[in-house]
């Protein structure tokens, strides 16, 4: 069932066809593009401190490798454009935060002896903020099942682009 407090947003009727008929704004359609991936060393720098470097190198290489696996999936899919690399990249940072967090609770555990006793480990609320930012994500970029069950794939141009022709 569809959320009544939610309007699609306009690709997403630019896509699925526009039953009822409402204006759609022209300039809301997005060519599609080539995506490059961005240089994950900006975002995860490199630290002086040789743990902090290892961590760093481990989320460029988790947000690279989901860069990799879900960008052809979307250009096909979703007919993404050049405007959505801002919102991907944030995706796989999320991915990477995630995978960061998870890694530090499974060191240290989910409980960390404090000045007071036992406190709650920083990073399971962390991970917390980053799986809510992360399901965000995978509903606007059609990432999960009943999401996906909402896209249509962009129109292809004919069959002039097939493997045969």
């Amino acid at each position: 069932m569809a959320d009544p407090t939610r309007r699609k947003p306009p690709l997403q009727v630019i896509r699925e066809g526009n039953p009822g008929k409402r204006p759609v704004p022209e300039d809301v359609k997005v060519p599609p593009a080539e995506l490059t991936e961005p240089d994950w060393f900006e975002l995860f720098g490199d630290q002086a401190d040789g743990e902090q470097a290892a961590v760093n190198e481990r989320c460029r290489d988790v947000a690279s490798r989901e860069w990799r696996r879900v960008v052809p999936v979307l250009e096909h899919v979703a007919g993404i454009g050049l405007v959505d690399t801002s919102t991907l990249t944030d995706y796989c940072v999320c991915v990477a935060r995630i995978d960061q967090c998870e890694r530090e609770i499974s060191a240290h555990g989910i409980l960390m002896q404090g000045e007071r006793g036992w406190q709650k480990n920083g990073a399971t609320t962390i991970v917390g903020q980053y799986r809510s930012q992360l399901a965000r994500y995978i509903g606007e970029l059609g990432l999960s099942p009943s999401a996906r069950g909402r896209l249509t794939p962009p129109e292809t141009g004919g069959d002039d682009d097939g493997i045969f022709d």
